[in-house]
């Protein structure tokens, strides 16, 4: 049988074999699956993410005309039927977990942010995935709108997604936030909508660091005036004590800062005392990282359009999509490449099916020049 590797191949290959059967054992169900296993579920949707398929019968099609290769990829011929019984039946579980494993497997390799200090930094925000409610009437949302609430935490290193969680659309970001256990020590910037002042506190009881902006009309009591440099464009540095109950009280760092490109003048709130007044300022600029994340992938990934009607099956998608983000951003990683993973997304797109590898795409040879030959005539 002839038989060549695919790029399609030679990304699966990077996911250790041992992830798929560890994550099986522990989301084993009532009877094994035979024919139709979760690897097998998982190349399907993986296929239609990064081949950017409309629908999981458009996949199946393309997967159906590669007939000849779905053997070397641990495939056979599946029909449509039987993917979309196990995207509704099948926990995803463990498919989120499944992107777990891939974040610990992509964090390892991954550039630190550009601040000089070691910690860890986080940005934490929330968007909403807009549902169409007659398709899916569990997806509540408003009166005549449906959807689901996309809560994730971007790890600065590499700028990849470190913690998604999927829940109602209805429900605060901030109920989320107070159930996350970050390492201690890391540092947290959000907007101010996490504002809780008892969420402030368990976080500084924990070692904690974090980074927002402060609101208009709180209510706090000035202790002292630190020192600034108004050319970095710090306006003000202060230690404040804000109320976090009745009876206690929680101090806090508030700092104020003009940005000469905008020309709009921020508070911010911190319980970070050893940085300078400017790194807080930067650290909460680089927040616009997670805005620009939930950006590019709304816009080149399958998470707008579903190809089931549970939610078993839209989170098996969201979850394979961005496991997919994960595993193209650690081959970007590993080939130490410049382009973003939206550009190495768009360039993998075009090739799935060649016989290529990631770095002839991302490198490609120059063409070897033409030799031109000349025979004079032979003379008698």
């Amino acid at each position: 049988m002839a038989h060549y590797s695919t790029l399609f191949r030679n990304l699966l290959q990077v996911i250790p074999g041992h992830v798929f059967k560890k994550l099986e054992n522990e989301h084993q169900t009532v009877r094994k699956p035979r024919k139709f296993t979760f690897r097998q579920q998982f190349m399907v949707m993986a296929f239609m993410q990064l081949a950017n398929r409309r629908s999981l019968r458009d996949a199946l099609r393309c997967l159906a005309a590669a007939k000849n290769r779905l053997y070397h990829w641990g495939l056979t011929k599946i029909s449509r039927s039987t993917v979309a019984d196990a995207n509704c039946k099948r926990p995803y579980t463990y498919f989120e977990d499944f992107f777990a494993a891939m974040y610990q497997h992509c964090r390892n390799i991954a550039p630190k942010h550009k601040f000089r200090f070691k910690s860890k930094l986080y940005s934490m925000d929330a968007t909403v995935i807009s549902l169409c409610l007659s398709i899916f009437p569990w997806a509540t949302y408003r009166k005549n709108k449906g959807g689901v609430k996309l809560n994730t935490v971007l790890d600065h290193d590499g700028h990849i997604p470190s913690f998604v969680s999927v829940g109602p659309a209805d429900v605060h970001e901030s109920k989320m936030a107070k159930c996350l256990n970050l390492s201690k020590g890391s540092i947290v910037t959000f907007d101010r909508g996490y504002c809780d002042y008892q969420w402030f506190n368990h976080l500084s009881n924990k070692g904690i660091y974090f980074v927002t902006r402060m609101k208009s009309n709180a209510i706090y009591k000035l202790v002292k005036r630190n020192q600034i440099n108004r050319s970095t464009g710090i306006t003000s540095d202060h230690s404040i004590m804000v109320k976090k109950g009745q009876d206690c009280s929680l101090q806090l760092r508030r700092i104020g800062y003009y940005d000469p490109l905008t020309g709009k003048h921020y508070v911010f709130l911190s319980n970070n005392f050893t940085l300078s007044a400017k790194t807080i300022a930067d650290i909460y600029q680089q927040r616009w990282q997670i805005e620009l994340f939930f950006k590019e992938i709304k816009q080149n990934l399958r998470i707008r359009a579903f190809v089931g009607r549970s939610l078993n099956a839209v989170l098996i998608q969201i979850y394979t999509a961005l496991t997919v983000y994960l595993l193209l951003a650690y081959l970007k990683f590993l080939c130490r490449v410049k382009r973003s993973v939206q550009q190495i997304m768009e360039l993998v797109q075009l090739n799935l099916l060649t016989k290529q590898t990631l770095l002839e795409l991302l490198y490609p040879k120059p063409p070897q020049p033409k030799i031109s030959r000349q025979y004079s005539l032979l003379t008698f």
